[in-house]
């Protein structure tokens, strides 16, 4: 039996729009994931059909949400991450568009519920380090209004909004606090994913609504400190918000370099938060073509047996829950 998915990030929108970026963005990231010289990567722009993780036709006849995230890099400049995200968001409104018949855009969390129950794809916008709102705090309500329903304040380093574990002692910057003002006014959905711990203190100071860590595993089933601790995933338990389980082999075993994950190592995380009371707070989040993949799940079209290992180990309404449930019902009852 296939469940439907409701993903809560990939970086999906990023590799397909790669390609025809200005090579001004190429110089200032400094990565060679995404080498414009690469003749597989040049062909990867398309949403239906691609080498990526991620696909319509990798999603099959599975009904199913995928929260697209812009993810921008700690190298850019707010300013210069304003004309990124356009980049990459207008690129992914074009396949959408290209796609119609296939999958939507959901404008707010309410859109997502009926295209699933229909049996169809939907695209949710996300962003991932969101230093663009450094630019210009209005940007928050303008990006909002545009279907924007989550956004994370960093990734590795020190921003200009908050820290990840490159910066581990810097915490949330006073600007910071006031975009988070700026996303709770806006019913803006925040991400926790990529804080370090001292961030994640001030976020449980400065916030007033549930929030969500949507690709972060548990710190105690594996130590990397990009996963949450277990006071950690408690304070989201119990605020009302969840977890997404993200399949990137470093955060699931500790000896991932040189033994790889399998969907035992998934379960584990699982079962863990489960142990914690998390039955309504743990939800999926893979983190697509940010990261690479164990064999077991290399590509979303691993799905469904990732889904029936679940099902076996958890029964079904439980993978129910995990799949799509969770997240779905956080975004209705918080999201814009």
């Amino acid at each position: 039996m296939a469940f439907p998915v409701l993903d809560m990030h990939c970086d999906t929108a990023d590799r397909i729009a790669w390609p025809s970026l200005d090579p001004l963005f190429y110089q200032r990231a400094g990565h060679a994931q995404f080498n414009p010289d690469d003749p597989a990567a040049a062909e990867d722009t398309a949403l239906d059909d691609n080498g990526c993780h991620l696909s319509l036709n990798k999603m099959g006849d599975i009904p199913w949400a995928q929260c697209f995230a812009c993810f921008i890099y700690d190298e850019f400049s707010p300013e210069e991450s304003i004309a990124f995200y356009r980049h990459v968001m207008g690129h992914l409104d074009d396949e959408i568009r290209a796609h119609a018949d296939r999958i939507a855009q959901a404008r707010t969390a309410a859109d997502i519920r009926p295209r699933l129950e229909s049996g169809g794809h939907v695209a949710v916008r996300t962003i991932e380090n969101a230093r663009l709102f450094a630019a210009d705090p209005d940007l928050v309500g303008a990006l909002a209004d545009e279907g924007v329903l989550m956004a994370s304040l960093s990734w590795n380093a020190r921003g200009p909004l908050a820290s990840g574990n490159d910066a581990p002692e810097a915490g949330v910057t006073e600007l910071g606090a006031e975009i988070i003002r700026h996303m709770e006014d806006a019913r803006m959905v925040l991400d926790v994913s990529h804080l370090n711990d001292t961030c994640f203190a001030d976020v449980l100071r400065l916030t007033t609504r549930p929030f969500v860590a949507s690709h972060s595993n548990s710190r105690a089933v594996c130590g990397h400190p990009r996963n949450l601790t277990d006071a950690q995933f408690a304070e989201i338990r119990d605020r009302g918000g969840v977890v997404g389980l993200n399949y990137c082999p470093d955060f699931l075993r500790d000896d991932a370099s040189s033994v790889e994950p399998t969907f035992d190592d998934l379960c584990r995380h699982v079962e863990h938060w489960l142990d914690l009371g998390g039955e309504n707070s743990v939800a999926l989040g893979s983190d697509f073509d940010g990261t690479d993949l164990p064999s077991c799940i290399s590509s979303a079209a691993k799905t469904p047996e990732l889904q029936a290992v679940f099902a076996e180990r958890f029964g079904e309404e439980i993978t129910r829950k995990l799949c799509y449930e969770n997240a779905l019902s956080f975004f209705e009852r918080w999201g814009r």
